[in-house]
């Protein structure tokens, strides 16, 4: 039997009147938006805007003025600080009125925007600034609430808002934002006096209060009636028409996951490489195995901030066919040239460009719901946005009839003008975005390094250690400095085979393949020959062999899916130079260097490159010379093993130079990236010269 529908959220009321006694106006308009911002059941990422109309002195006249403070385009009003206001002289923007010509010259008053800008603040001003310029109000919120949305995106809307509100809260049928859109909400507004807001159809609700305090509470009373109202026409009932396919269980949701994930990306075409994000939660699964799923999909999303971020509508999986490479293949393909019949349809000699055809989202019966873009913060916050889409499509249904928007107004929206020249204003993207890379040993000195220097250059990390502490405190300290969204860790030994399985398919899992392989997991041993045991020998080969092997081979098919990747292989001087008493380290690396060498001529012919990277002697940060082997390669050369072994290695040199973890990195970064797309069954010492090791 089906449960029944998941309730929204209701709300709280988080205004402390201890915090916000302290604060200045404009400090106080800030603190309200935050506020707002943070809490997803009021809106979502980056989505709706805050105003506020403050008393300021003019910097030509000494003269106090209005000014309108407002959310600045692109900003996110939970973690905007002040500068992501947008401040303009509230007369100057009245007073483009009589400047605007009509809806077709739309983009050009958003051009005017710029000449208003008070006391030269840089932050471009949004769309919505006419929304908030023509009201009388001294403060007024515009935000984008699922419940709200479900009211805004129903057929019986309308008549629901009515029953909650009363005559408190009006209804505007769908405008596209802009101009005409503040001067409509103005002038429905003027003739409703008693308004306490607004319902904007298909957008969300606009509303309003004489405090920055008195609006945020408006905003959050209206959010709470709206889902205390939904919740009751959804009580006791099945979302969607109820389940007619049953969930997997969760490890068997996540099993199909990464191996899935990595066939769409693999299939999904394009200049760049893709992102992938999985989720399996309670209302998408609600979503993708109800009765009524398929149909509402094709629907599409309402609200602009949903498509935007998803496009009009998903890609929708058959559960009995996605073991089929080439049903996957043909559904990708036939969503492509749906896309661009959407565009064909819709667009004109002036708009922008066809952009990417590939779906954002995925959907899959029984198990949940797939996204891909250009970096893991874009493909998460999809997620995101199509659940709030989702919630929507369940609250619309409880009430009456879903609604999509008319495709031409989605199209209009989704290649406006505006829209493209934000798009086109983004800074290019570092080398490794969309790149995913799985480094072995990761939590060490050189693992560390290497992880660094790929986040610095915007890949996606998964770090594999056998030492759980140290791995804990990596992931801790990279989530801090680059983002949560692109580091990811997992213990991992290398000489276990369900164990290095495991780290690849959740490699697969939490990013959508694997682009980069970096096998640098190692041990180091150091005695005589004769007392060289069979336990010693064994290990080394284990890790610094068959380690390499097992992690080269799991990485091999998700790579050949992408059709193409760098392995790496942290090798060692060792591996071309002999050395005293290292019989079983320095063997064992020569084996993995000739590894390399095997698998970069199997992998060529799949775009696979393989390369080696040989150190020597990277003692500082490295958890192997803090052990036995410092001692032992001491001994070995009769010094003692504090700073004079480092000397001792340093002065051994031609170039007389220390080699830190960091410079193992550059190389290593330089093998994985496009500088190196032309070399295969390479090795690159990194040993600041050593004669004994060079390679020819």
């Amino acid at each position: 039997m089906s449960q029944a529908a998941t309730p929204f959220i209701i709300p709280a009321n988080r205004w402390s009147a201890e915090v916000a006694a302290g604060l200045s106006p404009a400090e106080l308009l800030l603190y309200r938006s935050n506020l707002l911002g943070s809490d997803l059941t009021v809106t979502n990422f980056g989505g709706g805007n805050t105003s506020a109309k403050l008393d300021q002195t003019d910097p030509l006249t000494g003269e106090t003025v209005k000014v309108l403070w407002v959310k600045g385009s692109g900003g996110d009003i939970g973690s905007m600080k002040l500068g992501g206001f947008s401040t303009l002289y509230l007369d100057k923007l009245l007073g483009l009125e009589q400047l605007y010509r009509g809806v077709a010259f739309e983009d050009e008053m958003v051009g005017y925007l710029p000449h208003c800008t008070f006391n030269l603040n840089p932050r471009a001003a949004s769309i919505d600034t006419p929304l908030h310029a023509y009201l009388p109000f001294a403060h007024v919120d515009h935000v984008h609430p699922d419940a709200v949305i479900a009211l805004a995106a129903s057929s019986g809307g309308e008549a629901a808002t009515r029953e909650i509100w009363g005559g408190e809260v009006g209804w505007m049928p769908w405008k596209r934002p802009g101009f005409d859109l503040g001067l409509t909400l103005r002038d429905y507004v003027a003739k409703n006096p008693g308004l306490r807001g607004v319902m904007l159809a298909g957008h969300g609700v606009i509303c309003w209060g004489d405090s920055a305090e008195a609006c945020y509470d408006n905003t959050i009373d209206l959010i709470a009636k709206a889902a205390a109202y939904l919740n009751q026409a959804m009580a006791g009932k099945p979302a969607f028409g109820g389940e007619a396919v049953a969930p997997l269980p969760p490890e068997q949701r996540q099993s199909v996951a990464a191996g899935l994930m990595p066939r769409l990306r693999g299939l999904m075409s394009g200049d760049r490489a893709k992102v992938g994000h999985f989720t399996h939660a309670r209302e998408t699964l609600e979503f993708v195995c109800s009765a009524e799923f398929r149909a509402l999909a094709a629907v599409g999303t309402s609200c602009p901030d949903h498509f935007l971020r998803t496009k009009i509508a998903p890609l929708t999986l058959d559960p009995e066919q996605v073991g089929d490479d080439d049903y996957l293949a043909k559904a990708l393909a036939d969503y492509r040239k749906a896309y661009a019949a959407y565009y064909g349809r819709n667009a004109t000699p002036n708009d922008p460009k066809m952009r990417d055809a590939n779906p954002v989202v995925v959907l899959l019966p029984g198990v949940g719901q797939f996204t891909f873009a250009a970096d893991k913060t874009t493909a998460r916050l999809a997620a995101e946005f199509y659940a709030n889409a989702i919630n929507v499509m369940r609250g619309a249904e409880a009430i009456g009839a879903y609604n999509g928007l008319p495709e031409s107004e989605a199209f209009a929206i989704e290649y406006w003008a505006l829209e493209e020249a934000k798009l086109q204003r983004m800074p290019k993207p570092r080398p490794l975005v969309g790149k995913v890379a799985l480094v072995t040993g990761g939590a060490g000195g050189i693992g560390a390094a290497t992880a660094e220097k790929f986040l610095s250059e915007g890949a996606c990390v998964v770090l594999a250690d056998i030492d759980a502490e140290a791995l804990a405190s990596c992931e801790s300290e990279f989530a801090d400095q680059f983002g949560a969204d692109l580091v990811r860790a997992i213990r991992c030994d290398v000489t276990n085979e369900t164990s290095v399985a495991a780290a690849f398919a959740f490699a697969a899992r939490e990013f959508g393949g694997l682009d980069i392989l970096v096998a640098n997991a190692g041990i180091a041993s150091s005695a005589p020959l004769e007392e060289t045991t069979v336990a010693l020998w064994r290990k080394n080969y284990d890790v610094l062999a068959e380690g390499y092997f097992l992690t080269s081979r799991a990485a091999f098919p998700l790579m050949k899916l992408q059709k193409n990747g760098s392995i790496i292989f942290i090798g060692s001087k060792n591996a071309l130079a002999a050395t005293p008493n290292a019989s079983a380290y320095a063997s064992a690396k020569a084996a993995s260097l000739h590894l390399a060498r095997c698998l970069a001529l199997e992998g060529a012919e799949h775009g696979i490159r393989v390369n080696v990277v040989n150190p020597d002697a990277v003692i500082r940060g490295s958890k192997i010379w803090d052990g036995d082997w410092r001692k032992e390669r001491a001994g070995a050369y009769g010094i003692d093993p504090g700073e004079a072994l480092e000397t001792h290695y340093r002065n051994r040199s031609l170039l007389k130079r220390s080699v830190l973890p960091e410079d193992i990195a550059e190389a290593v970064y330089f093998l994985s990236s496009e500088a190196s797309s032309k070399s295969t069954g390479n090795v690159i010492n990194v040993d600041a010269g050593n004669a004994q090791a060079f390679t020819r």
